[in-house]
Formats: C-alpha cells, structure tokens, sequence
C-alpha cells in the first residue's frame, strides 16, 4: 500500500490528471481517441474500453455485451454514489492520481463492490486498496470513523452489506468507552490536537506541553453530528460494552438540547451549537424516540431538562406513552424540582386553567408511590423528623405550597381541584403550614366570591396550631378567613406565646445563675463575657415586654368580646342581633344569610363562645399574674 502523507489520507496513483469536463461530460485527454461512452445520471464520460475492463469485471461484461454496436455506450444508472462515484474509479483505471480519505472511502469501497474490482482481475485493485484503507487508518481515528460512519447514511443498504456501518459503529463505541490519554491515535477536541502520551501536537510535532484531562463527556459533541439512526445505534453498541448509564444519558441529554429549540429557550439550559431545523413531526419522533433510550434510573438527567422535555412533549402533542413515561421521571425526582420549571402551561384548549394542574398532580401521585414504595417515614414514627427520609417529602411539601400560591390567582381554578392537590401530600410532610396558609389566603383573595361554607372547607386544610407566631398574628386579622377560623388563631396563638414567654424566662434564668461564672471568667482574661452576657439580656428582657403588650392587647379583646356577647340577649330582639356586632368588631365579611339563625340556635353559640372566652381570659389573667411576679 502507498505510504500515507497524513493520518487520514492516502494517496493512490502516479499518472498526472488527464480528465477535464465540458458541460455534462468528462473527456480524458491522452491522445487516443474515446471507443466507449459511460452514462451515469445526466452525466456522460468519453473514455477508453482498455483501462475499464482490466479493473471491474462488470465493465468487462458490459463492453463485451456491446461490442457489436457501431459505438459503446454503457449505462450504469444504479452505481453506488452517481457520478462523482464513478469519476473516481475511472481516474483510478487510468492509474491517475487521486488520494482516498474518510470522506469518499465509503462510496468508493461501494462502487469498487458494485463493479467487482477484485483481486482476480488486478492487483491493487480498488476493492482491496479501500478495505486496507478503512482497517488500517480510518478505523483507528476517532474522528474518521466518525465521518466515514457519517457518509453512510447516503450509501445504505450497500454500506450495511459490506458491514461499513457496524465496524465504525463497533470503532466508536470501543474508543467512547476507553480512556481518550490511551488511544494510539491523535483525536481533536476545540481543535487541539493530543498525542497518545497526551502532549500537545502542533503541525504534528510533540512540544511536550500537557493538556487538560479529557472528561467522560468528550465525545458528546461528536456523537450528535450524526443522523438519529446512526446515532441511536452508537448507543446501543455503548451500551454493549457497558457505558456507565449516566454517561449514555448525558449524550442523550446533548443529543435532545441540540436538535429541539424547546429545550433551549431558557438562558439556563445553556448555549448549543447551531443545527439543522427539524419539522414538528421529526422533532415529536425525536423527542419520543429519546424518551425510550434513557435509562430509567433515577438522579440521571436533571430534573430541569426532564420538565423542559416534558413542557415540549405537550407543545408537540407526543404520545400519551411518552408524556406520561416523563412524568414519571420527574416523579422520581420532583424534590429536586424548582417552582419556575414546575409551572408548566396549559397547552390544551380542553382546560381552563392557566397551568397544567393535572399534569402537577400525576407527578406528585407518581412521587408519593415512589416514597412510600422506598419505606418513607410515617406519622407514627417518634423521630419522624430526625429521620433522613423525610427530607424529600417535606422539600416536595415546600414546593407544593408554593406551586399552589402560584396558581391561586387563576381565577378558573375550581375549590375541588385546588383541594386535591393541597391535600395530597401527608400531613407530617409539613411541619409548618405557613406555606399552605398563604396559598388559601391568595385563593381567598382571588376568589372573593366565595360562600362561607367553601372558605371553611378550603381552611381544613390547615392546621392553626402549625402556624408560626407570624403567621398567626397575620391570620388574626385577615378578614377573608371565617370567623371560626379566627378564634381557633387567636386561641392558639396565645398558647404559642405562653410557651415563647416560658423558654425566654428560662434563658434569662440561665443568664442570671451563670454571671459569677461569666465574671469569673472575665477575671481570668476574657472580659468580653461579662458584656455579651448583658447585652443578650436586654435583647431577652426587650422581647419580653414586647410580648407583655402583646397579652395585653389580647386580654383587652377577650374582654370586649365578652362585653359583646352579654349584649346578645339584649340585641336579638332589636334586629340585627349578635351577627351585625361581630364583623364589625372584627373586620370580618359574614354572609347575610347568618343574620337569620334562629334564637335557639344564637343561644346556644352565645353560651359556647361564652365558655370558651372564659377559658382564655382566665388563662390570660393569670399568665398576666405569673409574668408580674416573674418581671
């Protein structure tokens, strides 16, 4: 074989070229005149019959056949690469020179097949000078196996016969699954070229100097140039020599990102390279078709890139299939979700809501079986929340909530659905209801035309006694939430301020018994102590007083209720009665329908209210009474 002067060429022949074109036709300038015409498509080459039937045995053939007309004319309309194909085996008859590369050895080793220019008519022939081409120097390098695989998608089936396509494919693979610093090839990567020992190549010369280590992901680049058939077919020979499943779904991910825009409209996703436009349709069998490659693991491609593939599924209108193998994908791993990539619109003209809800419930059922199926804690658990496994029911919790404050304003948005999905996760997954109560406040708000007996029913959902102290001061005085509701956040509220009121109380007791030490030490050479001592126990005693004022204020109010109440009697036969004082006193919007309760019925809340409101003002007094004694 003639020796190679670059790495991924080789040059065959000797003579200098003789072949010039005029028009729709190829001439060979060699003094003789043309005995034979080759039409190949609209294209016609005046040669000479000697050359051509000493290479191919079809040639040979087809001369013989027309040797009894006045002038040869040979048609090869079905020759493996047209034209261009067929200029090369005839520069190559003529031994003129013409230099074999990763580029044409795929159409060049099919036509030499096509015309059987075997060994058995010449030497050297063409058949055997691209075989040892593609085994010897193509095969070995990344990059030209890659541009002969690329070049067979225009030859098949012939390339898949002469198994052009599985050695390249098998070449790849073997080279993607092995460490890049052992190849004994160069291979490209932002256009360096690197030695087998890793030193940098210039103009083919080791200068010693180290490059950067190659990552697992090198190749992903490459890979994506291919066509999706070819490409998948990569993967599956990857997967045959047993690629690390996060590896074959970083490609995929590439792979995705690159051909479908959808993915990339988010700065976030990041920046590709530009490539070619596919239609709706191919980019829907894509996308379904990549659905089925990834590995079903989970934590393996980001959860972003799952929703985003999700939201371009429903743009497409992807099988129900696919959409829904997506939901469960990011079911697996809706903990590590964000509430921006969570509000997927609604792409149906069947729903009303602005987002897609139900599609939010699938993946939150999907990740609830999930975590009950891996054992998740339950609320009979005593170290529930020390338990690492409550960790992602209580992010998904948080998320939840949040997703729920964002589609509250939809003003479609029905109670039953709203409902549903407020209630789905367990109640030990949220240690506070901060979040869902101020969901139900901005469903409150934008739904003000809501009746009394829906609000409560919305407001079950919560439990005021996990509200925090802020949360609770806020709800006190919401005048969207029923009055019931308010007197069970006043109740608890004023328990939760007990029990603050009590841990303060025995900080600053801890602060009082540990000054002779704190001075002791500040004796011995640490005289800041003394200091910050007393400066945390102003800031106790400041929040302190403020929590006095806070009883204070509440102990004026129950009182004012209980003035309110005795008034009932009084007032229920004036008109009006108890109900038209109330939601005065407390901002509250009451439906009139409440102002014509019956007697009986105003009797009987009148002594419950009254005997809860003596409970707590009782409570009140002497919490008073026992912080007097303590200040």
């Amino acid at each position: 074989m003639p020796s190679s002067t670059m790495a991924a060429s080789v040059k065959l022949g000797s003579k200098p070229d003789a072949f010039r074109r005029q028009g729709q036709a190829w001439f060979c300038t060699t003094g003789l005149p043309s005995d034979v015409t080759v039409e190949v498509g609209d294209m016609s080459f005046h040669l000479h019959k000697f050359p051509l039937l000493s290479k191919s045995a079809v040639l040979e053939q087809l001369i013989e056949e027309s040797s009894d007309q006045e002038e040869s004319i040979i048609k090869l309309s079905d020759i493996p690469g047209g034209a261009k194909s067929f200029e090369m085996v005839a520069r190559f008859c003529y031994g003129v020179k013409i230099e074999l590369s990763s580029a044409n050895v795929v159409y060049l080793r099919c036509a030499s097949e096509h015309l059987q220019m075997t060994e058995e008519i010449s030497d050297d022939n063409l058949i055997a000078q691209t075989e040892m081409f593609l085994n010897q120097v193509v095969l070995r390098n990344w990059k030209d196996s890659l541009k002969a695989l690329e070049t067979c998608d225009d030859f098949l089936p012939h390339a898949e016969d002469l198994h052009i396509v599985k050695r390249c494919i098998e070449s790849l693979a073997s080279k993607a699954t092995t460490d890049p610093n052992l190849f004994g090839w160069p291979i490209r990567e932002h256009g360096i070229m690197q030695s087998p020992g890793g030193s940098v190549l210039w103009n083919g010369i080791s200068t010693g100097a180290r490059p950067r280590n190659f990552s697992s992901d090198w190749w992903y680049e490459d890979a994506s140039s291919l066509s999706f058939p070819m490409y998948k077919r990569l993967i599956s020979g990857m997967e045959s020599r047993r690629i690390r499943p996060e590896i074959v779904a970083g490609s995929l991910t590439y792979y995705a990102r690159k051909y479908l825009p959808g993915l990339n409209r988010r700065n976030s996703m990041g920046i590709m390279p530009p490539a070619a436009t596919l239609s709706d349709v191919e980019q829907k069998n894509l996308l379904e078709e990549i659905d089925r490659l990834l590995p079903v693991q989970k934590g393996l491609v980001p959860t972003k890139v799952l929703l985003g593939m999700l939201r371009v599924s429903m743009i497409l209108k992807a099988s129900s299939t696919c959409v829904s193998n997506l939901e469960k994908r990011v079911g697996m791993q809706l903990d590590q979700a964000s509430l921006e990539d969570l509000l997927l619109p609604n792409y149906s003209y069947t729903m009303e809501t602005l987002y897609n809800v139900e599609c939010m419930h699938r993946i939150l059922e999907h990740f609830l079986a999930m975590d009950q199926a891996n054992g998740g804690a339950s609320p009979c658990m005593d170290d529930m929340m020390a338990s690492p496994s409550i960790i992602p029911i209580t992010a998904v919790a948080r998320l939840l909530d949040g997703y729920l404050a964002e589609i509250a304003p939809d003003v479609n948005l029905k109670p039953p659905k709203f409902q549903a999905l407020a209630s789905a996760v367990p109640e030990y997954a949220r240690p506070l209801d901060d979040g869902l109560y101020r969901a139900i406040d901005v469903y409150l708000k934008a739904h003000s035309w809501l009746s009394e007996a829906e609000r409560e029913q919305l407001c079950r959902l919560m439990d005021c006694q996990k509200l925090s102290l802020e949360a609770c001061t806020h709800a006190a005085q919401n005048e969207r939430l029923p009055l019931r509701v308010v007197v069970q956040v006043l109740f608890f509220e004023q328990l939760q301020l007990r029990t603050s009121i009590a841990g303060c109380l025995l900080v600053s007791d801890n602060l009082e018994g540990s000054r002779p030490l704190r001075s002791g030490m500040a004796m011995s050479g640490e005289a800041g102590g003394w200091s910050t001592a007393v400066r945390e126990n102003q800031v106790l005693k400041v929040g302190m007083d403020n929590m006095r004022m806070r009883l204070a204020e509440l102990e004026k109010e129950c009182s004012d209720m209980r003035q309110e109440i005795s008034k009932l009697g009084r007032g229920g036969k004036s008109g009006g009665g108890w109900a038209s004082h109330v939601p005065r006193k407390f901002n509250l919007k009451m439906k009139p329908q409440m102002c014509s309760a019956q007697e009986g019925s105003v009797s009987e809340q009148q002594k419950s209210m009254s005997a809860k409101l003596d409970k707590l003002q009782a409570k009140l007094s002497k919490q008073k009474k026992q912080l007097s004694a303590d200040a």
